[in-house]
């Protein structure tokens, strides 16, 4: 699959480069459900970012006297107990949350396919635009709204995908709503959905490529 290069004023340079069938052009296997396998590695990253530290107060952690508030039969109600029963008002939590830790594990092979899935589809769609390689003298928030200015995505969530991380580049876009900047080596299923147009350099599609 061949794609258009522009520059960052939008600006078709003539020339073009090549997505790797086997990584934008991904055929769905009949021995997996693709949709499946995409959630999977969105849920293993969502899950991954929890950070598992609620808690809520049982029976035995209340504060509260143990004094029996009344006979055990014959109230015309339910065995209660002392204040801290769960049945009353300000009492402790039946079966509340724990801290826990939500990470389980995912093959390689799997997370693997879910990327190459996740771009098959943005690039199917026509959400992947391809830029020459750039960089800016200074951070600076401007820079990075006029790019998506010129490429006709001032009002899209855009993820700008780069070979290798530019400090410049990524003070510029971090204060921009919805919009964010990733390394090629470090994108998953999740970050490759999570927006409405990709915009990636050439250095990075050579990177996405070996995928």
């Amino acid at each position: 699959m061949e794609v258009a290069v522009y520059n960052i004023k939008g600006e078709d340079t003539g020339r073009k480069v090549t997505l790797n069938d086997s990584v934008f052009a991904v055929e769905a296997s009949s021995e997996s459900n693709p949709a499946h396998v995409v959630y999977l590695d969105v849920k293993q990253y969502l899950a991954n970012q929890r950070q598992g530290t609620h808690k809520s107060k049982e029976r035995s952690e209340v504060s509260g006297s143990t004094r029996k508030l009344g006979r055990q039969k014959g109230g015309g109600g339910a065995r209660r107990g002392d204040i801290n029963s769960p049945v009353l008002i300000g009492g402790g939590r039946v079966f509340g949350p724990r801290p826990r830790d939500y990470r389980f594990k995912l093959n390689k092979k799997v997370k693997s396919l879910a990327r190459r899935l996740a771009l098959t589809s943005k690039a199917q769609e026509g959400k992947i635009v391809v830029v020459e390689n750039f960089t800016w003298d200074a951070p600076r928030t401007k820079n990075f709204v006029e790019l998506a200015k010129n490429l006709k995505l001032a009002d899209k969530k855009v993820t700008l995908v780069l070979g290798s991380l530019d400090n410049n580049i990524l003070l510029s876009v971090r204060n921009v709503p919805g919009s964010c900047v990733k390394q090629a080596a470090d994108l998953n299923a999740y970050s490759v959905l999570d927006n409405d147009t990709m915009v990636v350099t050439e250095a990075s599609v050579e990177v996405l490529n070996q995928l």
